[in-house]
């Protein structure tokens, strides 16, 4: 991405850890991959993603055989930037959904005209078959996962089972959409391991700030 992200940009971004880490080995001075990956206990594979994910969203600069390095510009110019009251936007948002669901996007936006023909009363009646709508149902219920939070499969499932029973259906389109992702991690009991998700898109809603009061 060519432009400097905004605030909200900035904030939705560095909303999954593997990102927040590679960002700070990048800080600290690791310029390759294989470097970022050691400083960041990550995985060459997840490393190479995070480190993607950075450089398209304008906090990175480097990759393809260049070193990386942070765009302290950008960071600059999310400082001055002024936020709107609105959603963070990395899918679509706005206001809060029916029956305590995830946010919804401002009524009257055509995100909204999307989920007033698919979500009824807090249940998914159909999955889109056009990619563009799909998003916006799939950016909606990434809204049911609070980022930087890691869940076992059988909260995403119970989570999504709210919505439609087909619930591995929604767990697969938000994995190969972005929304989520997936590794497998030692079971408490250490016995055997189990599949954690965790967010990596979609829209993040932030606190509205309290209007100024006169003296």
């Amino acid at each position: 991405m060519e432009e400097s992200p905004g605030a909200r940009e900035l904030l939705a971004l560095l909303a999954e850890p593997d990102r927040l880490r590679a960002l700070a080995a990048v800080t600290l001075g690791a310029d390759t991959l294989a470097e970022v990956a050691e400083r960041a206990g990550l995985e060459p594979r997840e490393a190479a993603r995070a480190l993607s994910r950075l450089v398209a969203g304008g906090l990175l600069e480097g990759g393809a055989g260049k070193g990386y390095r942070v765009r302290t510009e950008a960071l600059k110019t999310a400082a001055r930037r002024p936020a709107d009251t609105g959603s963070v936007v990395a899918g679509a948002g706005g206001s809060e959904g029916q029956g305590g669901g995830p946010p919804g996007p401002a009524a009257g936006s055509p995100e909204a005209d999307v989920l007033r023909r698919f979500v009824h009363n807090g249940r998914l009646l159909a999955m889109p078959a056009a990619h563009g709508k799909r998003l916006v149902v799939l950016d909606h219920l990434a809204g049911l996962f609070e980022p930087g939070r890691r869940y076992p499969e059988r909260e995403v499932n119970e989570l999504l089972g709210r919505y439609h029973p087909d619930y591995a259906m929604l767990r697969r389109y938000l994995v190969d959409d972005g929304f989520l992702d997936r590794a497998d991690e030692p079971a408490p009991s250490g016995s055997r391991s189990v599949k954690v998700y965790w967010r990596t898109g979609g829209t993040v809603e932030l606190e509205r700030p309290e209007p100024p009061t006169s003296s």
